[in-house]
């Protein structure tokens, strides 16, 4: 007999598309699991409204579940609460930082706000003398900073509350 537990630790070894080091888990999106009359329910938040991930998010968290014999999976999309990157688990901001990418600052990202860029630490070298190249990275979510001591670009995972 399948647990929660058991699906919560199969939802692990399910990638973010966009950020394949990050699992679902890490990256906060999965909301809760629930087991009812043989139908495990999933739910899922995007990190941001119209994420183009969600869809391959949902049927490999099916196939995951279906190679693991529990074929009555139902995933479901949850709007609210919205995403925020305060759900992204200390482990997967780690995972982040080894792969390159800047995890998100505590603070809200005052350059959408305030026309004023949030000091990123570079996630190579660990510096704070670092500048924004575009507010936009290799995904919406992100944005393009490069290291002024090592001279490395890297994408930073913008803060959103």
């Amino acid at each position: 007999m399948v647990s929660e537990k058991d699906i919560w630790e199969l939802l692990e070894q399910v990638s973010d598309p966009e950020i394949p080091v990050l699992s679902v888990i890490d990256l906060g999106v999965v909301r809760s699991v629930s087991l009812e009359k043989g139908t495990c329910s999933i739910k899922i938040t995007p990190t941001y409204s119209g994420c183009p991930a969600m869809k391959t998010i949902e049927e490999d968290i099916i196939l995951k579940l279906k190679e693991n014999h529990i074929e009555n999976v139902k995933v479901d999309l949850v709007l609210s609460p919205a995403w925020s990157t305060d759900w992204i688990s200390e482990h997967g901001r780690i995972k982040l930082r080894e792969y390159g990418i800047a995890p998100p600052e505590n603070e809200v990202d005052k350059s959408i706000l305030f026309a004023e860029p949030p000091i990123v630490p570079c996630p190579l070298c660990g510096s704070k003398n670092t500048r924004m190249v575009s507010l936009f990275g290799s995904t919406a979510c992100k944005s393009q900073y490069q290291c002024n001591e090592c001279l490395e670009p890297f994408d930073y995972f913008k803060c959103l509350k």
